[in-house]
């Protein structure tokens, strides 16, 4: 089965893992009628199948003034990596590019919308040029046009953040929310939760690491609305069609106003906390302890970085 907390194979089983473009659109879900041959994927220590990187990590299509970006790496819970940052990129730059469009879907194929970061890039190295993904998250949040994540399933890590990032979050109601990089042992890629949520709700998020249901993500504001599983790209393209019926640029003035109010508050000083000199020793600290699980998962396979990533966490309330 797939650990739908960070996106990576615990079995080689693939079976009904969704895969949208292989099957009719009203399927209700999109699920793999065969499994794909696994034989060229390079494997884990512990013989769990990866795919390879791909064009299509991203796919791309607009009509009626929408455009939808899907991530597609299904088989992975959508895990991000430079190459689908590169072609997410990529089809903002497409977006932005084309007059007709007024507003963008951002959605997941299968399951998920995203696992987050993908643990296992390391497997195909990729030195091509790509983005850093803050930029392109931070590319959503100013994106002169509106954006509308579609959340289905899992969203947890980067994939909490880059739904985050966008200006509106239409949730399924099976859709689980977290930043679940404290139990990795690394921080927080973009700091964008603490202005969605209230003080006490963000570091409960934040501290914790623990997976948030659709109707408390909706109760903290991390989320908009949550709809039925069925009814998510109705909704989504519902919501989206109204923004882009709206005046462009009245929608894009409101849209930087708003951002202007949380950019004046410190968000943009927050996001690249990184640069901080006063946060060095605690990054430091950070990145000693996040790249000690990653040797660990690397040397020694999943089920050993599971055990390592949840030591004393697996008893805690709520688990």
């Amino acid at each position: 089965m797939v650990d739908c907390r960070t996106g990576v194979y615990e079995s080689a089983s693939l079976r009904g893992v969704g895969e949208r473009d292989t099957v009719p659109p009203d399927d209700g879900g999109g699920r793999m009628t065969t499994e794909p041959d696994t034989s060229t994927w390079k494997q884990t220590p512990d013989g769990i199948p990866i795919p390879p990187p791909s064009p299509d990590d991203v796919l791309y299509e607009s009509a009626d003034g929408v455009a939808r970006i899907t991530l597609n790496r299904p088989l992975v819970l959508n895990a991000i990596n430079r190459n689908l940052m590169r072609l997410l990129d990529a089809a903002l730059d497409h977006a932005e590019a084309d007059d007709d469009v007024r507003a963008v879907i951002l959605t997941g194929a299968g399951r998920a919308f995203s696992a987050g970061g993908d643990l296992w890039a390391s497997l195909y190295p990729d030195d091509e040029p790509a983005p850093d993904s803050l930029d392109v998250l931070m590319r959503i949040w100013s994106f002169p046009k509106p954006t509308v994540a579609a959340v289905r399933g899992h969203a947890v890590g980067q994939g909490c953040e880059l739904a985050g990032v966008c200006d509106l979050t239409i949730a399924s109601d099976n859709a689980r929310l977290g930043e679940i990089q404290i139990r990795h042992g690394f921080g927080i890629p973009v700091l964008i939760t603490p202005f969605l949520a209230s003080q006490k709700q963000a570091k409960e998020v934040l501290l914790l690491g623990e997976v948030i249901e659709a109707r408390d993500a909706l109760r903290m504001g991390l989320v908009n609305r949550v709809v039925p599983d069925d009814q998510l790209e109705d909704a989504a393209t519902e919501m989206a069609g109204k923004l882009a019926s709206l005046p462009p640029s009245a929608v894009r003035l409101n849209k930087r106003l708003v951002n202007l109010v949380y950019e004046q508050m410190g968000l943009i000083d927050a996001v690249r906390y990184r640069e901080n000199e006063q946060l060095r020793d605690l990054l430091e600290a950070e990145d000693a302890v996040g790249t000690g699980r990653q040797r660990v998962r690397e040397d020694q396979g999943w089920a050993a970085f599971k055990r390592e990533r949840d030591r004393g966490y697996e008893d805690a309330p709520n688990q």
